[in-house]
């Protein structure tokens, strides 16, 4: 958000710059620049001490452990295995609970657009069709994309959403677990456990190396990094290595790289809905392609996300959340 106070006779006084960095922080762009070099430290030590895609896999290997095993030995350090497993198991309620509002709800969204909440009678549609046998060839398409947008439009109306990573991309990680979970009988407790874990630790890689945050480098990091989050889980689940968890995840991410952020009229309806389900598309389309090689990886995922970054750096900030560019003015509001 740019603040910009102009004498009688139009001149610039003064200009600040302020940027949302997710999680409900706000800095100034002095702020920005200490974030962007500041790397957070704690005294106590942890196990797999991994800060980089190509160190969490090269420790992977040597341990014999997986991803998700060695992200909770990380955790174990700060908290007990009950509270670990009572807050993985939280915040997939938390997520299944929101798909569910969002697949209950219809009418308008709130904000001036007028956007119509779509999930409800498309995920109705798809039970009839399903009840009737009658099961298209987008069938997993559709069911992936309707639990995306049941998060996004309770997102975009005030509801109780997960950062994963962050609220306008929360869609993407639900819809792939709701996805696996509906379609997937042998998803358990411990498969959604797997699957949390796993992302989280792609994620906070992501976030420690690039960002996150659409203010920052447009959308790339937040629906991207959603994506390579999802798969990361996704790939998990279905028995995948850790390399080519590595390899699902720099494929999802390389397929959404300098993507914009370009709300119309602010407001994370358009195109942030269906973005939402696109990313997840693409996350099971990721999990696919690298399910069926064996993890080699063409591009490094450190590679694709230190694209990533200097991507957003070069990124004119009309293209991120100002909504001074693309859609933002190219939409005429309603």
């Amino acid at each position: 958000m740019v603040f910009e106070a102009y004498d009688n006779s139009g001149v610039l006084l003064l200009r600040r710059t302020y940027f949302s960095i997710e999680g409900g922080f706000v800095v100034s762009g002095e702020g920005l620049q200490t974030t962007r070099s500041a790397r957070p430290t704690n005294e106590k030590n942890v196990p797999y001490p991994f800060a980089t895609a190509t160190e969490m896999l090269s420790m992977a290997e040597q341990s014999g452990l997986s991803i998700a095993a060695m992200k909770r030995a990380k955790e174990l350090a700060f908290q007990s295995e009950q509270s670990l497993n009572k807050g993985l198991d939280q915040l997939w309620e938390t997520m299944n609970d929101c798909i569910n509002r969002g697949l209950a709800h219809e009418g308008i969204l709130p904000g001036g657009l007028k956007v119509k909440r779509r999930a409800s009678k498309i995920g109705e549609r798809l039970k009839a069709e399903k009840a009737q046998n009658s099961v298209g060839p987008m069938h997993a398409n559709d069911w992936l994309s309707v639990f995306a947008m049941a998060v996004n439009e309770e997102n975009a109306a005030g509801g109780r959403v997960v950062t994963a990573p962050t609220n306008g991309a929360a869609g993407v990680v639900p819809a792939v677990m709701r996805y696996l979970d509906y379609l997937h009988n042998e998803v358990g407790v411990d498969e959604r456990r797997m699957f949390l874990l796993t992302s989280a630790a792609v994620g906070g890689v992501i976030k420690h190396n690039a960002s996150i945050s659409g203010a920052e480098v447009g959308c790339q990091g937040e629906v991207g990094s959603a994506s390579a989050m999802a798969v990361a889980g996704a790939a998990a689940v279905l028995g995948g290595t850790p390399a080519q968890i590595g390899n699902a995840a720099e494929i999802a991410l390389e397929h959404h790289l300098g993507m914009t952020c370009d709300s119309v009229a602010g407001l994370v309806q358009v195109p942030c809905i269906e973005r939402n389900a696109f990313g997840a598309v693409k996350a099971m389309t990721a999990a696919s392609l690298a399910l069926r090689g064996d993890g080699t990886h063409f591009v490094r995922l450190d590679a694709c996300i230190e694209t990533m970054r200097q991507t957003g750096n070069d990124m004119s900030e009309k293209y991120k959340e100002t909504g001074l560019g693309g859609l933002a003015v190219n939409v005429p509001e309603c």
